[in-house]
């Protein structure tokens, strides 16, 4: 009999997001971990050097409370930094600045998912390990890092990834972290149990997960890693466990430290804060800086009838979203699926490839091309001839310019009278056809009018030119 059903997981999460700032957490040192050379962007206080102070970057904590006002958690009147104590070769201190007692956010939640704590703290430096060698590089040393807890409330991994990628997409509208996980300044640790009753089990944390695809799978693993072991009639560990891409599995890192193991202490460098008396810091401030937030955005789109994957593509592109927008405030409801398709579909795919850029475009560009395609003046033949010129240099006039590149589409009955009764006169038994009752042949002679105008006969006009005609 099969008893892996009767156990459930509990998930939590902790996640790490590296925040924008000019400077370091507790110097003025530059925030440019990955871009300077190593050990070039540190100084006497992120190396802790003897008799040097901290002092704290007030962007980063502002940066906190925007995040947590965002998830409706409670901003801290009261908080100070703690020092988390223990030796690693990349924490110069031998302790690291962090948050315990008193963090700057509790509660809260995000895709329904309830949060215990946001802080703020340091990170660490790097190490790389060669043959016999390992070098340590001080540049991350210092730089602001946002440190947000869930409750265990996660019973699944692929709500686990939902939440991370929601996450990930607020912190980049908010302007508070690039959040890449690749480059690890988004860094993602799970906790996992599994038990038969509504007791928690032993919770093991898988540490560095550093994409969204590794988080579901670290999980799964895990779940059914412990699900064997107490098939088997073993113990769970608590532990730390670290991912084996190459093997797809978890592997034991070390044994798990408590809160006790690191004898937290506050900082006595660093003076305690009040928050309520900074006016910059309160929350009537912190809540009227924030913009759209991403699930606002995601009701508005779905409101004006866009699919899942259009409002995605805009809640990932802040400078497409921007030209959708100004595009439908502009022209109105009319103009929503045209637009759509272009903005998503077209000219997303000219710079995806890197065959153009959206910094040659503005919001008027785009509302000209889609009032040409709109009133029929111009074709989507002719606005896929347009775009690649329109997406590598900038244009005062899109209808000028299709004008030069002649590609408006001709709607002067006139002129395509001429053509018309030359293609029916050239086609007698076609004609007979559509005589006759068939009315798909109607899509033979819009082909021929196309052809013999390249492609600039307005369809539409044809068509009535061939019913008048025949």
């Amino acid at each position: 009999m099969d008893n892996r059903k009767e156990y459930s997981a509990t998930i939590g999460l902790e996640i790490h997001a590296e925040l924008n700032t000019n400077s370091k957490m507790f110097c003025d040192c530059p925030n440019d971990p990955f871009n300077a050379d190593p050990n070039t962007t540190i100084c006497s206080v992120c190396t802790a050097q003897p008799g040097t102070l901290p002092y704290v970057n007030k962007a980063a904590v502002k940066h906190v409370l925007r995040v947590g006002a965002a998830m409706e958690g409670t901003l801290a009147d009261f908080t100070e930094f703690d020092r988390k104590n223990y030796f690693y070769p990349d924490i110069p201190k031998a302790y690291q600045i962090s948050q315990y007692e008193y963090p700057l956010i509790t509660g809260g939640s995000l895709a329904g998912v309830e949060l215990t704590r946001i802080h703020l703290e340091e990170d660490t430096a790097t190490s790389q390990h060669g043959e016999g060698s390992s070098l340590v590089n001080f540049n991350r040393a210092g730089v602001p890092l946002m440190e947000l807890v869930t409750e265990p409330v996660i019973h699944d991994a692929q709500t686990a990834m939902s939440f991370a990628k929601e996450l990930q997409l607020l912190l980049r509208t908010l302007g508070a972290s690039h959040a890449n996980l690749e480059k690890g300044e988004m860094r993602i640790e799970a906790n996992i149990s599994v038990s038969k009753t509504e007791t928690f089990g032993t919770k093991v944390e898988v540490k560095n997960l550093n994409s969204f695809k590794i988080v579901g799978a670290a999980i799964d693993y895990e779940i059914a890693r412990q699900i064997e072991v107490l098939e088997e009639g073993g113990e769970i560990v608590q532990e730390t466990r670290g991912w084996n891409e190459k093997n797809n599995s978890t592997f034991s890192q070390r044994k798990k430290e408590s809160a006790d193991d690191y004898r937290y202490f506050p900082d006595p460098d660093i003076p305690k804060f009040k928050l309520s008396l900074i006016d910059e810091w309160s929350l009537e401030e912190i809540k009227a800086s924030l913009p759209e937030l991403p699930w606002e955005t995601r009701k508005k789109l779905e409101t004006e009838g866009l699919d899942s994957d259009s409002v995605d593509t805009y809640l990932s592109n802040a400078e497409l979203k921007y030209l959708f927008d100004g595009v439908i405030e502009k022209g109105g409801a009319k103009y929503v699926k045209l637009a759509n398709n272009y903005l998503t579909s077209d000219i997303s795919g000219i710079v995806n490839n890197g065959d153009g850029s959206l910094a040659f475009i503005t919001v008027d560009n785009v509302y000209e091309l889609i009032s040409l395609i709109h009133a029929n003046e111009l074709s989507s033949k002719g606005a896929k001839t347009l775009l690649p010129v329109m997406l590598n240099a900038k244009h005062e006039s899109v209808k000028n310019l299709a004008e030069e590149m002649d590609v408006l589409q001709s709607s002067n009955e006139d002129e395509l009278k001429a053509i018309v009764e030359k293609i029916l006169a050239e086609n007698p038994d076609q004609v007979a056809k559509m005589k006759a009752g068939d009315e798909k042949i109607i899509q033979f002679f819009v082909g021929q009018g196309m052809k013999e105008t390249r492609g600039k006969g307005n369809p539409q006009v044809i068509i009535k030119l061939i019913q008048d005609l025949t």
